[in-house]
């Protein structure tokens, strides 16, 4: 059984950094589509950041564009999500998700995505 566990969550300052961690245990991921989620207090889950498998190409939502930035290790099993400059909004639980390979393009989209994680906590006070 595949699990996704994010760690790196906290809370931090306006202007600050954090890099949240999203491992695999079980089965490798690399041949999934990896992306990160987010929900604030009584809004609807929303997507960050995307990668694709092989090339790992990078999409962003509007919101993170130029702050955010999502990488991953296949070799350990690892996805990552490098937020720079962070913002009062971007307050949120913060969860990574696998899904299969979409062979190109990777819409930010929550369709598709079949393994989730318990997610992470992210304060940004101002």
């Amino acid at each position: 059984q595949v699990q996704l566990v994010e760690s790196g969550g906290g809370l931090v300052q306006a202007g600050g950094s954090l890099r949240l961690s999203c491992a695999s245990s079980g089965r490798t991921f690399g041949a999934h589509d990896m992306g990160w989620f987010r929900q604030a207090p009584g809004k609807e889950r929303e997507p960050v950041a995307a990668i694709s498998w092989g090339f790992g190409n990078t999409y962003y939502a509007d919101s993170v564009k130029g702050r955010f930035t999502i990488s991953r290790d296949n070799f350990k099993n690892t996805v990552y999500l490098q937020m720079n400059s962070l913002k009062p909004e971007d307050t949120a639980v913060y969860y990574c998700a696998a899904k299969p390979p979409s062979g190109g393009y990777v819409p930010l989209l929550q369709a598709g995505y079949n393994l989730w994680g318990q997610g992470t906590q992210v304060t940004v006070s101002s």
